[in-house]
């Protein structure tokens, strides 16, 4: 069974732009200024005003997985020039026909035809997760990269975190001043860390403030408790596990998108924010609304979730790392973020009405 949502369309116009063009020009035929002391009209393009404009807004995304994609789309939609890293072939063909200038990389052996386009951007995101036993992919190669940006144009730069770097805080609110450890907590919680840091430093090199957004469990269209539901697959071990947390700090899309344009828009000096909605909540109670929603669109065609959410007795005693309620009160003072989806019901009501009309039953 396959699961439809509607994306938003994106304008198409030419993207290939030449990573070491020196310039970029485009005629803007909707600004002109008529000469009154001549029968024709002289047309003074625009041209200079286009060139400034093509240097302002050059994006750059490490990593064009799911909130890279989603964040591409806005920018694209808002006359910016978006270029970005995938990993695979059919990926790039894919993110290519939505629009985008995208270049198939391994974070393990950069190549410097990609960082010399990089070299070219004025802002980047990096999307990229730790490798276990690795670190950070792109960090090991922190002076080549330095190279090819010291002289560049970049001038914001964002590296996506978790808030699995506060690990199992006994249900308690924690913000960014809560005390993180490098040697207590899970390896991911340890490399997400160390890639913090690593990235603040290397920020710190370039002239930047680094912003690092430490994102809760993310949701959105295509990847969500009502997409589980509808596609009535088992839960993974790992899925079951998570069950015992009594609280998960979780985010739309749509905010992280929201607070990603407000960092860009709104100079600050802080660095870390989190970037989580109103209501952390047990996951269970999630895919039981979840269920409600879907049961009510399409009565008789949901599998009873509970009792693939309930583990065996075995698993509980387990240590649930993760266990805490995020606060985001900085990003809202910070930053202006109004969400979107303080909850996850309004979030998951959102989901569910705009999967596209034509898939009038899940099975």
């Amino acid at each position: 069974m396959e699961i439809s949502h509607r994306y938003p369309a994106a304008p198409l116009r030419p993207i290939n732009v030449p990573g070491r063009c020196s310039a970029y020009m485009s005629v803007n035929f909707n600004n002109y200024k008529a000469s009154p002391s001549s029968t024709n009209t002289n047309l003074q393009y625009d041209v200079a005003s286009s060139e400034s404009q093509s240097f302002k807004n050059r994006f750059f995304i490490l990593g064009m997985g799911y909130v890279g994609k989603f964040f591409a789309q806005e920018l694209l939609n808002k006359e910016w020039i978006v270029s970005g890293t995938c990993t695979s072939n059919a990926k790039k063909l894919k993110l290519e026909e939505m629009g985008f200038n995208v270049h198939k990389f391994n974070a393990n052996e950069p190549e410097l035809e990609v960082l010399d386009d990089l070299s070219h951007h004025t802002h980047l995101l990096v999307s990229v997760p730790p490798v276990e036993g690795i670190g950070d992919p792109l960090l090991q190669h922190d002076e080549l990269l330095k190279r090819r940006l010291v002289d560049g144009n970049l001038r914001w730069l964002c590296y996506l975190s978790s808030t699995s770097v506060y690990g199992n805080c006994g249900g308690a609110w924690v913000d960014e001043d809560y005390p993180v450890s490098s040697t207590s907590g899970s390896a991911k919680a340890k490399a997400r860390l160390a890639a913090e840091e690593g990235w603040l430093q290397f920020g710190s090199q370039l002239g930047l403030e680094t912003k690092i957004f430490r994102l809760g469990g993310i949701y959105g269209p295509g990847r969500s408790a009502i997409d589980t539901i509808l596609k009535q697959k088992q839960l993974s071990e790992v899925q079951r596990l998570r069950s015992f947390s009594r609280y998960t700090s979780r985010v739309h899309i749509s905010d992280i998108c929201q607070a990603l344009h407000a960092s860009i828009q709104k100079p600050s000096t802080v660095s870390i924010f989190n970037i989580v909605d109103d209501d952390p909540t047990p996951r269970e109670e999630v895919f039981m609304y979840g269920q409600s929603l879907v049961e009510k669109k399409w009565p008789g065609h949901t599998r009873q979730l509970a009792s693939h959410e309930r583990v065996e007795l075995s698993y509980s005693k387990v240590n649930v790392r993760g266990d805490k309620r995020v606060s985001n009160a900085r990003m809202k003072k910070e930053l202006g973020v109004q969400l979107q989806h303080p909850s996850y019901r309004s979030g998951l009501q959102s989901i569910l009405e705009h999967l596209d009309p034509s898939m009038n039953t899940p099975g």
